[in-house]
């Protein structure tokens, strides 16, 4: 039995690329009709147009996105700013960047800031400097300071979960808050009465409504312990583990215990394990965020899912607004509201165990 072979068409070494010229020569019409006609211009008659399209693609014709932004002013290209490429939390937001984006014919330059202000601002500056149309940035640890930079950018900038809020941009985010408040209510209705926070010592935003959340709901619930029990990690899975392992050693031993972020609370349940302890038996663990890892965990992770690829969808379709201009303007603000999932570490305080 042979195999099929298919020849695969490439230009001829040292080939020039067809033009519109050429186009228009093969048509027998002028430059500027080919032109509307691969605009898909009314102007043009139907058969004409059909005839100079069909041409164009045999000739394996490429509009040129340099003569093309020349023309429009624009380069169809908008700027991602992240904290961190390697983040899977980004990597779901950047993706639902991409898919509206590559909808509406834009490219996507994204970068990252290294969780970085300064690097961060520097970022933005050089995307404005390469002429994109728009900027989202994911994760600010700018914030507020974008206020006076954001009147003299000449393009529009959308923010994912800014971590500086303020009232004086487009911006798309999660109720942390209120995932918060979700995460220890169902802590609370396993029957914990002594539950830990571990936070984020970077003071971001982000952390400081979702300890909002987590305190509003145990001045809720009168059986709670007060003042509750606060530790710091850094936001990733080593920094959970060290402040996992600070809580254990404090003597304070809670029975459920809330992390900032799933990293935080893998890092959490391996320090648990380490020790001999069982999760949920002796400690349940909540994360925030729902990474696809989190399913993955000994055991599965209860946390906050966050709506990644949405909010990322959403804040594109913010910009393409923004850049529309037959379009209505956008909300300033938009929140979206996580959904608790519950899964296999977190379960009610062992029997003979004080909650």
């Amino acid at each position: 039995m042979h195999e099929a072979i298919f020849p695969l068409s490439f230009p001829a070494p040292g080939r020039k690329p067809v033009s519109i010229k050429d186009i228009a020569r093969q048509a027998d019409v002028s430059h500027s009709t080919v032109s509307r006609a691969l605009r898909n211009s009314p102007l043009v008659h139907p058969e004409t147009a059909e005839k100079i399209r069909a041409i164009a693609a045999s000739s394996g014709y490429r509009v040129s996105a340099v003569a093309r932004s020349l023309v429009s002013q624009r380069t169809q290209t908008i700027g991602v700013v992240v904290t961190n490429i390697g983040d899977p939390f980004n990597a779901e937001v950047v993706s639902g960047i991409e898919d509206v984006a590559n909808a509406f014919g834009y490219s996507v330059l994204l970068a990252s800031s290294q969780s970085d202000p300064v690097r961060e601002l520097g970022v933005v500056h050089s995307f404005e400097e390469r002429r994109v149309d728009g900027i989202i940035v994911n994760s600010s640890r700018v914030g507020s300071l974008y206020q006076e930079l954001l009147s003299s950018l000449s393009i529009p900038v959308v923010f994912i979960n800014n971590h500086n809020p303020g009232g004086f941009a487009y911006s798309v985010s999660i109720d942390d808050v209120a995932g918060a408040r979700q995460v220890t209510e169902h802590l609370l209705a396993l029957g914990h009465t002594r539950l830990a926070y571990i936070g984020d010592r970077f003071g971001l935003q982000s952390n400081l409504d979702r300890m909002a959340g987590f305190q509003d709901a145990l001045e809720r619930a009168p059986q709670a312990r007060r003042p509750p029990i606060i530790v710091y990690g850094d936001g990733t899975s080593a920094g959970g583990a060290q402040a996992m392992k600070e809580l254990l050693e404090s003597g304070q031993n809670p029975t459920a215990v809330f992390c900032y972020n799933d990293r935080t609370a893998i890092g959490a349940l391996s320090t648990i394990q380490e020790r001999g302890l069982r999760v949920p038996e002796d400690i349940s663990v909540t994360g925030f965020d729902d990474l696809p890892v989190s399913s993955f965990c000994h055991p599965p992770l209860t946390t906050l899912r966050q709506p990644m690829n949405g909010m990322g969808r959403q804040a594109m379709q913010i910009l393409e607004q923004l850049l529309s201009r037959n379009s209505q303007p956008p909300d300033m603000a938009n929140k979206f509201i996580g959904n608790l999932i519950v899964r296999q570490s977190t379960a009610a305080p062992s029997n003979g165990k004080q909650s």
